[in-house]
């Protein structure tokens, strides 16, 4: 089973670490801290900052790079500039200042584009129905853009950019 594969796997379930048994904390039940940061980790368990780089880099994932340049990924190209520059990002934002931008940055900055990552609300979102595209979003099937072990590794790759 790839590393990958097995994040998922997780997400999906409980997670067991240090002998305590955690369930991802659905996007309903966030606790937010001064409406802009997240104390807490979605699901019990510190991320994975290699995972963490994958999403970030991953054009099926977190897509990251399309809105931000990274230079300590400088293998990728076609890197964007409309968001701020992830360096130093884990020097600027606390953990749970960036958990929270992630998970929805509208909180931090209202003007922001960057989506709601986790977020499993239909209602929360403007979609066409099926006169525009002929595939409307299913609300039984509606899910996060992000599972709640991809917010964590995310969250802990960024921590790991300290230098500007």
């Amino acid at each position: 089973m790839t590393r990958r594969s097995l994040s998922a796997a997780c997400a999906a379930t409980a997670v067991i670490w240090g002998g305590a048994t955690f369930a991802d904390i659905s996007p309903a039940d966030i606790v937010w801290e001064d409406e802009v940061a997240i104390p807490a980790s979605l699901n019990g368990v510190p991320g994975d900052p290699v995972a963490g780089a994958d999403t970030v880099s991953s054009r099926s994932a977190g897509n990251c790079l399309s809105c931000h340049v990274n230079s300590a990924m400088p293998e990728h190209d076609f890197q964007g500039n409309i968001g701020p520059p992830l360096d130093g990002a884990g020097a600027r934002w606390s953990e749970a200042e960036l958990r929270g931008i992630i998970v929805d940055a509208k909180r931090m900055f209202p003007e922001s584009m960057m989506p709601t990552f986790y977020n499993n609300n239909p209602d929360d979102y403007i979609r066409p129905g099926e006169a525009y595209t002929a595939r409307a979003h299913n609300p039984e099937t509606f899910s996060t853009l992000l599972t709640a072990a991809q917010v964590e590794d995310v969250v802990a790759y960024l921590m790991t950019l300290t230098d500007w």
